[in-house]
């Protein structure tokens, strides 16, 4: 009689599995919990340590590490001296694997879980099983995915109590990239714990990390590119964890933008409206109601907005899904942290409403989540930094002879976190509003020279530059850029300052009646 051996973290589906198995002509081994399960449900199984003849030890951290099932797993059914060693020994063939592992993930996350606690939640009897499965995955079909188990009962009905070859190699490249990324957990785990160690390098000289497919994507960012979205599986809010309330499918394009719409608007504890185009935002707002914030972004670059993303770090209510339906502009994607359910029946009036995607993340993204390393493919290889969050507050170091006002102040300090999420080079004019709103009114974003930057944000403001502030992301080399935006009618502007000729910028600034601060901070985006 052919052979199965189940053990599982995840019961889900697995008693009916296991009787499938059992009408396949399976006979079937367990161990702990997994046993109980079966017995309970009546399903007839054999004891791991009654086959084994050695018990369960060690609190069970030693029961499937034995050679007749490691031999059962890894004999090559076509080798005679592999079949001349199971017989002696007494070791029967196993066929099928069916294993999933310790929740070692959700462990770490458990508030006020001990170390102790969270390092008994590393595997090592499960992998180890897999690994054996996989690599003989000639003889041997290893299910790690519950969700598999409908395809392999019905395959091993279809073949005779055994699975085509294709099917094999396919569940053992599952299984692989499971334990690997079961692996790159416990890594990242024991990396986060070394760097806390005095003397070691923040950055450790391997890494691995590990993603799960959330959905293949139609194209990339163009036709002919192959895409698909992957999550780390965290359960807190994130974009990778949001539910689509409507719309058509995501392209990669929407989750790029989305993802630098939300992360700008995250920026602010105000409500906050962002409308981001080609990973840039082109109009940003933060006002007391979050219609408010949307008619001012929408202000800030109307033709720029059309066909662009919208995010806030609020509910999305009616007011705002009315707000965007009346101005007759067209978007692309919603994300908030929640939505009412009548705002998005609100959109549906609009032409496109039954396009548009809704995204709503089940809460508001916690630090961890808005905080992870940034990683960038380049050839060969990557780059990995720290997400762009200074471990300081920005200074406020006045330049110039005249010091920024109390309303100018407040207006740069929003500038400024707009700023940081333009593609430099990056100029951002913005101003306040008689009701104590904040806006932008002009962005120039990811030129090569910082004057054409401001040249562009002066174009998009016209006559709204009139009585502006300006934030640049990196410091003026010379003193071109300022005097562009002076000229336009700017009065204050904030900048990280450090250049050789910063010298010449503040006479530049004073000779203009600007008022310039330094905050000592520089926010590239490449």
């Amino acid at each position: 009689m052919r052979r199965a051996l189940i053990s599982v973290t995840d019961k889900h589906g697995v008693v009916e599995f296991a009787r499938g198995l059992i009408e396949s002509g399976f006979s079937l081994l367990s161990t702990g919990g997994t046993r109980k399960t079966l017995r309970d449900a009546g399903v007839e199984v054999v004891e791991v340590a009654d086959y084994t003849g050695f018990p369960e030890t060690m609190d069970g951290r030693v029961k499937t590490l034995h050679p007749k099932v490691h031999g059962g797993l890894l004999a090559r059914r076509d080798e005679e001296s592999h079949r001349r060693a199971m017989e002696q020994h007494g070791i029967d063939p196993i066929d099928v694997l069916c294993v999933n592992l310790y929740r070692f993930r959700e462990t770490v996350r458990t508030p006020g879980i001990s170390r102790a606690e969270i390092v008994e939640q590393i595997d090592i009897g499960g992998p180890a099983m897999i690994r054996s499965a996989a690599k003989n995955h000639q003889s041997v079909a290893v299910v790690v995915d519950p969700a598999d188990y409908p395809a392999v009962l019905r395959a091993l009905r279809e073949h005779g109590g055994t699975l085509p070859p294709e099917h094999l190699r396919r569940l053992a490249a599952k299984a692989f990239a499971h334990t690997a990324a079961y692996d790159a957990a416990i890594a990242q785990w024991f990396d986060c714990e070394r760097r806390t160690m005095s003397g070691e390098a923040f950055f450790p000289p391997r890494i691995a990390f590990a993603g799960d497919k959330l959905q293949d994507l139609r194209y990339g960012e163009n036709p002919h590119q192959k895409a698909a979205f992957y999550g780390f599986g965290d359960p807190t809010p994130s974009l990778a964890g949001s539910r689509q309330l409507g719309g058509k499918e995501l392209s990669y394009n929407n989750i790029l933008d989305a993802d630098a719409a939300l992360g700008l608007a995250l920026e602010f504890d105000r409500t906050s409206c962002v409308l981001v185009k080609h990973n840039n935002p082109c109009g940003t707002a933060v006002a007391d109601q979050l219609s408010r914030a949307f008619e001012l972004a929408l202000a800030g670059d109307p033709v720029s907005a059309f066909g662009g993303i919208f995010a806030t770090n609020r509910t999305f209510d009616v007011a705002t899904a009315k707000a965007i339906v009346d101005s007759g502009t067209f978007l692309e994607v919603v994300v908030a942290p929640t939505v009412e359910p009548a705002a998005a029946a609100e959109l549906l009036r609009a032409k496109w409403g039954a396009n548009v995607r809704v995204l709503e993340l089940g809460g508001l993204p916690d630090a961890t989540v808005r905080n992870r390393y940034v990683a960038r493919p380049v050839s060969g290889g990557f780059l990995l930094q720290t997400a762009d969050v200074p471990a300081e507050a920005p200074r406020h170091d006045v330049a110039s002879k005249r010091a920024p006002t109390d309303a100018e102040r407040a207006a740069l300090a929003f500038a400024w976190k707009v700023c940081k999420h333009v593609k430099s080079n990056a100029i951002v004019f913005a101003r306040a509003t008689d009701d104590g709103a904040f806006h932008t009114v002009g962005v120039g974003a990811g030129q090569m020279s910082r004057v054409d930057a401001a040249k562009i944000a002066v174009d998009k403001a016209g006559e709204r530059t009139r009585g502006a502030v300006v934030a640049s992301d990196a410091f003026f080399p010379f003193p071109d850029g300022l005097v562009t935006c002076a000229e336009a009618g700017a009065t204050a502007v904030v900048q990280p300052g450090g250049s050789k000729r910063d010298a010449e910028i503040t006479a530049a600034a004073d000779a203009h009646g600007m008022a310039m601060v330094f905050t000592g901070q520089r926010h590239f985006r490449h």
